[in-house]
């Protein structure tokens, strides 16, 4: 039942006019790649009324901007409201995948959202600054950012999601720019190891972080999120998945973001509690 009333409330929200979640689109300087990246930020109706809100990241995907989420799934400004979080979505460029490249240095992602992005969003808004108050999550290429950037910065992130993520990149050497970031894999396997989320499980020990995982049924990256999720269950490393029929489309992230956003709540409620 606690799943079913999301789109009850948000249809509320919605029909009654009652949210009033604010966008900002600023300019964050990156000292590592020596420019402005634009960056949208969703502040909840209650901004200004506590002293301090949990954040999460979203990511977008391949071929998007950092104003994607807000466009096409602008119900993400009720979810703002509803949960009190803020919500930041920076610009990840095209095909960065969130790492920072060995081979190009203005592809220096990782470094931008994990440290300089952070750094500035808790500069600028009243945030949690800890990673009891951090999560991160996005799709398909946002989604491999999601989980990449969490397994590698735990001390930064306290939970962390996916959502059609590319989740293993290793058997799509020829696709999204990969090899302009990595170098191709035929001659630098042991990089293509190191910057896939399924390569990082060494990484992880039961309950640091809090994760979650979607995917379609008909996705393509349907069957390396099966991988990765044998592979959790293997390592005994706890985590949400979820699988219903659905594609690599913005009506299956419009519904996967609701369900995202509730399991991030709880995460930020049960850390406040403590």
């Amino acid at each position: 039942m606690k799943h079913l009333s999301i789109s009850y409330l948000l249809l509320f929200l919605f029909t009654t006019g009652v949210f009033s979640a604010t966008v900002d689109t600023v300019n964050v300087f990156s000292n590592k790649m020596n420019k402005n990246i634009k960056t949208v930020v969703v502040k909840p109706q209650s901004y200004g009324r506590e002293p301090s809100f949990p954040v999460l990241y979203l990511l977008h995907g391949y071929s998007d901007r950092y104003d994607g989420w807000v466009k096409k799934v602008p119900h993400i400004q009720a979810l703002s409201d509803l949960y009190e979080m803020i919500i930041v979505c920076p610009d990840g460029a095209f095909g960065s995948w969130y790492l920072d490249s060995p081979v190009d240095s203005a592809f220096q992602y990782e470094t931008f959202v994990s440290e300089e992005l952070i750094s500035w969003v808790d500069r600028n808004y009243t945030t949690i600054p800890s990673r009891e108050g951090r999560a991160i999550t996005g799709l398909s290429m946002g989604g491999h950012g999601g989980l990449y950037l969490a397994f590698r910065n735990q001390d930064v992130f306290g939970a962390c999601g996916s959502m059609s993520g590319g989740v293993d990149i290793r058997p799509f050497p020829d696709n999204w720019d990969l090899a302009k970031r990595l170098g191709t894999q035929r001659d630098y396997p042991k990089r293509w190891e190191e910057n896939t989320a399924l390569g990082l499980l060494h990484l992880l020990t039961p309950n640091a972080l809090k994760i979650i995982m979607d995917c379609g049924t008909e996705d393509f990256f349907y069957e390396v999120n099966e991988n990765l999720h044998q592979e959790l269950l293997y390592r005994n490393i706890p985590h949400d998945y979820i699988t219903r029929p659905g594609a690599h489309n913005w009506q299956y992230w419009d519904n996967a973001v609701k369900y995202q956003m509730l399991f991030f709540h709880e995460f930020f409620r049960n850390e406040k509690s403590k």
